[in-house]
């Protein structure tokens, strides 16, 4: 019976080559792009997941407020938190928190700028589950000037030498012994680091009031709590704690503190606060693709649907010999099923070769390295086979039914193709197709135009044209004289217009927060928190920034005291008017200083955040970053830098030179959008394809049914419009009622994206009605390429067609 229906089947793919090739490729490039979304999704989804213990581990996330009102939220928060709340809750049996640092890390003759150094104790080897493999954890940060390295960073620097008991040193003069390696943290973590040093070091750097108190924030803080902890409970639990440790405190200076704890599963997606460990993903940007894989392999499913119960007349009278002969129900559903089983198995195979040839593109696009690994993964098998189960069952399970179901004498008598059986459903899963296509046409057209309004809008900064320099971090007594001179130097390089120095330079965080600022005199509850730049008097020029009132820094005055504001600064002084502002004096760390000057509100960092409260403080020999304004008609730029690079090297010879361009820089906090971009819009594509074959097959199916109408309205009279009028007024119905459904719906999927931007774009009614329009066009060449092909045929060979 099997070989029966094998040949049957084979029998019927050959003879209708064309449905049966849009069966299979569109089903076997839904498989595939929906196999590599969800890849895709589970290697986003499976971050920190790889930790033995991590649903027991949180991070510490803090919210600050100001007289009542929330002024900064925090990934990396205040020192003292990790112990206050292990000594105060036995729920918690460890804790580990972790300083960020950067530096120059040297060993003979290997020297590099390592940005990804944490200073921490053992607790933190201890609550993470890395691999020691070399040396011992136990102990490996416990005394002063220790290290522990990751094992490529080992590598990096000793190669096949024992790096155990090696010195590297930090910036040319801080001795570091290495006691033990550990396994490279994974890609798939939120943290990752290449260098440990011990807290001691820096508790003997800063002091020892870094251990408790709770207004240095900037340090991650992890717990781990015993199993069957409710984290609802112990947040409670914590502000509890907090307020009896620091409530009295917090209130004469009227601040206060929430903490929040985050599951280590759910940083990587859900995160976005100051101070994060790297840039995090987007949950509801992967949640969106896994929608869209949804789509595509219904789509899929849908076509293989429509194509069958369209041919259901044609296998009518097959089905009805068949029963003549004796042939039972359940024999002729297993035909049926049997076929959509080859079918499905076809595709399934051809989806394996397409996952094996475009997932290099695949990583390249989405920006993931996901290897052919994968295929030793026991769910990529499960999730390929479960989609060969479903697809046979569901797509072939509708039609099978439908097609034994035919009464021999109805179908023998030619009844069956009087009706319109079947067609509700076609059309219904049409409706579906269309309302598919335009959600993901729509989606397209918004990601894009949100791109490419984030990143055509006016900045309120010059990035373009624009050197920067790390500074060096090997420095000495001597550094103003140096940098004095390597600015004079670098001004005399061809092409080279300005040169600034700063704290930090836009496209990224400031890296200074400073709260319990306020007006000389004002009322403490007015105090907020800000975010201070160090600049020179050659940094608004520079950049050019734009002057509202006031002045700049100059050299030649006392502006050690002296600070600018921004204009959201400004707004959280409670001043309405720069002009106001000038001359007003604030209470700043300690100290006090004069508003000389207010400046417009600039982008420091990406479109998706607000401005931010800036003050620019006069601290002229910062080391942090160079920045030079270069002359735009100069296209010397390889020149230009070799010789600033000769200039630095001359100057600052104990620290590497490194340097990058700033719009490039810049751009890069969009890197993740224009990936995400790019995925949505192949896949997007692909879904509007697979959704064409089908239609096309579809128009090409019903044309075909209608040949010897379509001969004889031509032997009457009627004219190529008409005709093409009378077939696509069937598929322009679905359409209209797909929109009307759709564009609610597409709407508010809009607006949840775009909660995510402080700046977007406004949602014009063309960005609904261009792809409804495109759709129209695409279904009108579908059904026209088949029609015009009957239109012209010779009547009469029309009117002999059965």
């Amino acid at each position: 019976m099997i070989a029966n229906f094998f040949r049957i089947a084979l029998r019927n793919l050959f003879k209708h080559r064309v449905f049966s090739f849009i069966n299979i490729f569109g089903l076997a490039l839904g498989i595939a792009a929906s196999l590599l979304i969800v890849q895709y999704a589970r290697f986003e989804l499976s971050y920190d997941r790889w930790e033995p213990d991590y649903r027991n581990i949180y991070r510490l996330q803090l919210d600050r407020y100001n007289n009542g009102k929330l002024s900064t939220r925090w990934a990396a928060g205040a020192t003292g938190l990790g112990p206050a709340v292990k000594d105060a809750l036995p729920e918690v049996e460890s804790f580990a928190r972790l300083s960020h640092h950067s530096a120059v890390v040297s060993y003979k003759d290997h020297e590099f700028r390592e940005t990804r150094m944490y200073s921490t104790t053992d607790d933190f080897i201890r609550v993470f589950g890395y691999k020691t493999l070399a040396g011992a954890a136990a102990g490996a940060l416990k005394d002063i000037n220790t290290a522990v390295l990751t094992e490529s960073t080992a590598k990096k620097y000793f190669g096949n030498e024992d790096p155990i008991g090696k010195t590297i040193f930090l910036d040319k003069k801080n001795p570091y012994r290495v006691t033990a390696v550990l396994s490279d943290p994974p890609p798939n973590t939120h943290l990752k680091f290449d260098i440990l040093l011990p807290w001691a070091s820096l508790v003997a750097h800063t002091g020892p009031d870094i251990n408790t108190v709770w207004y240095w924030d900037g340090f991650f803080n992890y717990i781990k709590v015993r199993p069957g902890t409710d984290p609802a409970v112990l947040e409670k639990k914590i502000a509890t704690a907090i307020q009896a440790k620091w409530g009295a405190e917090m209130q004469k200076s009227h601040d206060g503190m929430v903490i929040h704890l985050q599951a280590l599963p759910d940083i990587h997606l859900y995160s976005h606060y100051l101070e994060e460990a790297e840039v995090n993903g987007d949950g509801k940007g992967v949640y969106f693709l896994l929608i869209i894989a949804v789509f595509i392999i219904v789509i899929a499913w849908i076509n293989y649907i429509n194509l069958a119960t369209a041919r259901s007349i044609e296998r009518a009278r097959e089905v009805g010999v068949r029963k003549v002969l004796g042939s039972l129900r359940r024999q002729l559903i297993s035909q049926f099923l049997f076929e959509s089983l080859l079918i499905n198995g076809l595709a399934v195979i051809l989806a394996f070769l397409l996952i094996l040839l475009c997932l290099p593109l695949f990583n390249y696009i989405t920006g993931k390295d996901l290897q052919l690994s994968l295929l030793n993964d026991p769910g990529f098998w499960l999730m390929l086979a479960g989609l060969f189960i479903a697809g046979t069952l569901l797509s072939g399970g509708y039609p099978a039914f439908v097609l034994s179901s035919f009464k021999p004498v109805a179908v023998l008598k030619g009844r069956l193709a009087k009706t319109g059986h079947g067609a509700l459903l076609r059309q219904s899963l049409v409706v579906v197709q269309f309302i598919a296509s335009i959600i993901l046409m729509v989606g397209t057209f918004a990601v894009y135009r949100q791109l490419n309004f984030m990143q055509h809008q006016d900045l309120g900064v010059k990035i373009d044209h624009t050197l920067v320099v790390t500074g060096p971090a090997v420095i000495d007594s001597s550094y103003k004289q140096k940098l004095s001179a390597f600015k004079t130097e670098s001004l005399r390089i061809p092409g080279v217009r300005q040169m600034t120095v700063s704290t930090a330079v836009p496209g990224g965080q400031t890296g200074w927060n400073a709260g319990g600022i306020r007006l000389v005199g004002s009322d403490p509850t007015t105090a907020s928190q800000y975010r201070v730049i160090g600049i020179d008097q050659d940094f608004v020029p520079t950049y050019g920034l734009r002057l509202l009132a006031g002045r700049n820094f100059y050299p030649g005055l006392a502006d050690s005291n002296s600070v600018l504001f921004n204009e959201a600064a400004l707004k959280e002084l409670g001043i309405d008017r720069p002009e106001a502002a000038v001359s007003k004096r604030i209470e700043f760390w300690g100290k006090q200083y004069t508003i000389v000057g207010v400046v417009a509100n600039h982008h420091q960092e990406s479109l998706r955040q607000a401005y931010d409260a800036h003050i620019f403080r006069f601290t002229p020999d910062v080391n942090s970053y160079y920045t030079l304004r270069l002359s735009t008609g100069s296209n010397n730029w390889p020149e230009i830098v070799a010789s600033v690079r000769q200039q630095y090297k001359t100057f600052f010879p104990a620290d590497p030179f490194e340097y990058f361009f700033l719009d490039q820089h810049f751009a890069e906090q969009y890197k993740a959008d224009r990936q995400f971009g790019r995925t949505f819009g192949l896949f997007a594509g692909l879904a509007i394809f697979v959704s064409c074959l089908g239609l096309l097959g579809l128009a090409a199916f019903v044309t075909n049914q209608r040949t010897k109408e379509i001969g004889v309205r031509k032997i009457v009279g009627a004219g190529l419009p008409s005709i093409l009028l009378l077939l696509t007024r069937d598929f322009m119905k679905p359409l209209v009622f797909a929109f009307l459904l759709a564009v609610p719906l597409t709407w508010w999927l809009l607006h949840q994206w775009l909660e995510n931007f402080a700046f977007r774009m406004h949602i014009d009614p063309w960005i609904f009605i261009a792809p409804m329009l495109l759709v129209m066009v695409i279904a009108l060449l579908a059904v026209s390429s088949q029609t015009l092909k009957a239109a012209g045929a010779n009547p009469v060979k029309s009117l002999r067609t059965e």
